[in-house]
Parts: structure tokens; C-alpha cells; sequence
């Protein structure tokens, strides 16, 4: 049987590189959100290609709104695809902190309740 430790090692690294591979996978044509997005505003036909000059409408007055740092899960276009492979991990990397550190709360909690 693999330990705790080796099997949480091993899903970080399979995280990783499907992350690092998604970057170069990934379509130029929005999908998901962003292409929702434009089919409500009538800018893409919900089975057509996305216009080049299609762009989200956003009206930030009395909404909810930021500025990502790491936008389109990259670094900006002077770095390229290694610019998207580093904002991927580093994503990555976030992501499971504060997953383990929401566990470790929920851990230390549970133990000082008792």
C-alpha cells in the first residue's frame, strides 16, 4: 500500500504537469464564462466562432469587480507560454495552500472543541 505522503506527492506532481500541458492545449476561442458572456450579449452565436472584435461588456457601476493578477492564466505576452505555465503552477500551488490550510483549521478547531 503507497503511504500518505508519496500519494499526496505524486497528485501534486500529476496536478502540475496537466496544468503545464493545458497551455499548450488550450483553444484561442472562449469557452465557458467568457463565451457565455458573449452569446448573452449577442456577440457569438452560441455554436459559431467567436468574432476577432467580440469583447465582454462589463458595467462595474454598483457590481462586484477586480483586476486579476495572473488574467487568462498568464504573466502578459512578453513571456509566452512560459508565462502561462509559471501563472498555471503557481495557481496550482495557491490552490492546494489553502485547501491544506482550510483542513488544518477545520483539524485544529475540531481538537479544541473536544
Amino acid at each position: 500500500m503507497i503511504d500518505n505522503k508519496t500519494f499526496i506527492i505524486g497528485g501534486i506532481v500529476i496536478a502540475l504537469l496537466i496544468g503545464v500541458v493545458a497551455v499548450f492545449m488550450a483553444s484561442s476561442d472562449p469557452d465557458g464564462l467568457e463565451s457565455t458572456a458573449l452569446v448573452v450579449q449577442g456577440q457569438k452565436e452560441l455554436t459559431g466562432a467567436t468574432p476577432e472584435n467580440a469583447e465582454i461588456q462589463e458595467d462595474p457601476n454598483g457590481k462586484f469587480s477586480y483586476e486579476s493578477p495572473m488574467p487568462d492564466y498568464s504573466l502578459g505576452e512578453r513571456f509566452g507560454p512560459l508565462g502561462g505555465m509559471v501563472a498555471i503552477a503557481a495557481g496550482t500551488i495557491l490552490a492546494l495552500l489553502i485547501v491544506v490550510g482550510a483542513i488544518y483549521s477545520i483539524k485544529i478547531a475540531g481538537k479544541a472543541t473536544k
